[in-house]
């Protein structure tokens, strides 16, 4: 079940992301089963990540980035580019505290 998030939520979380570097990054093969559980694993433990999808076409990429966060149950909090920023709560440990409203 994907991740939802309230328009404060969001800017909240985009504030936190600002400094990442993006952590994996989607290569010519495309999104494999092996992406999506290292993806899987990086969300469970920071919650928040940057990855980077090296498709060039725009529409592509989009469909890449949304396919990422649905196999994950990850909300896309921002797609820049390239970039696309994800989070998921932690369900072991959480560590970010979103604002209520």
């Amino acid at each position: 079940m994907p991740t939802l998030l309230t328009a404060a939520q969001t800017r909240f979380l985009r504030g936190q992301a600002h400094d990442l570097k993006a952590m994996l990054q989607v290569g010519g093969k495309g999104i494999t089963e092996s992406l999506v559980a290292e993806i899987d694993l990086a969300l469970e433990h920071h919650e928040l990540i940057k990855v980077k999808v090296g498709a060039e076409d725009r529409d592509a990429r989009d469909a890449m980035i949304d396919d990422l966060a649905e196999r994950t149950g990850a909300a896309l909090v921002q797609r820049i580019g390239h970039t696309a920023i994800l989070y998921r709560p932690s369900k072991e440990r959480r560590q970010i505290v979103l604002p209520r409203a």
